[in-house]
């Protein structure tokens, strides 16, 4: 079973489609537990949508800053 850690990591792959068939059935049985996962892919699902809706507005910039901020938490270490 992969960890917490690696769900995260593939949550936007796995979104998109692009993870292969192994690492989903990896991902979705860890979903299957993980209320903390559930609620990271939530998350990411409202988040993907919001942009969707309101991707020709002007984000203000305090938005920006905290969008940015959580999407360089997200992105792992170089090796």
């Amino acid at each position: 079973m992969i960890t917490c850690a690696e769900a995260v990591r593939q949550l936007w792959e796995y979104l998109d489609g692009l993870v292969d068939e192994s690492q989903r059935e990896q991902i979705e049985e860890h979903l299957a537990f993980c209320r903390r996962c559930c609620g990271e892919l939530e998350f990411a699902e409202e988040l993907r949508g919001f942009l969707a809706t309101h991707a020709r507005e002007e984000l203000p910039p305090a938005v920006r800053e905290r969008l940015t901020a959580t999407l360089d938490e997200l992105e792992p270490e170089p090796s």
